[in-house]
């Protein structure tokens, strides 16, 4: 069983309490189970502070990446009004259009922001795009 980059420990380790042991060592015993008699003991005193370490190691690891993530990330934020552009890779291609079909079409205007990065489209005479959209799918209309 091979340590956790992230963690430090072994799965093994944070799931039973004690290191794994292949089954040649059972009948020859090693030098590892020879003098872990001593060590299992002490492990199993400290597997939960193992455990609690492990967990904040990961934790601190989420943080990084959810970190590095967000920082390349385009935000975007549209108001009650502004004209936008839908992709249209998310439904079924029109027949006939192959590669060089537009990706984008539109313009709608935003009817309504529902939450952080969601919102409600209607066509520009007033009838409402059937479904949300996400704010990844969208990109300002400039006419």
């Amino acid at each position: 069983m091979t340590a956790q980059s992230s963690i430090e420990e072994t799965p093994f380790l944070l799931t039973y309490g004690t290191n794994a042991v292949i089954p040649v060592e059972i009948g020859e015993p090693s030098p590892r189970l020879l003098l872990g008699g001593v060590e299992e003991a002490v492990e199993k005193d400290l597997i939960d502070k193992t455990r609690e370490m492990a967990h904040l190691s990961e934790t601190a690891l989420k943080q990084r990446v959810v970190l590095r993530y967000n920082a390349r990330v385009l935000k975007r934020s549209f108001e009650p009004n502004d004209l936008v552009l839908q992709h249209n890779d998310i439904e079924l291609p029109t027949p006939g259009e192959g590669k060089l079909a537009a990706n984008w079409e539109g313009p709608y205007r935003i009817r309504e922001v529902l939450s952080k990065g969601e919102y409600k489209l209607e066509q520009l005479d007033e009838r409402e795009v059937p479904r949300t959209w996400n704010a990844a799918n969208l990109k300002r209309f400039y006419s």
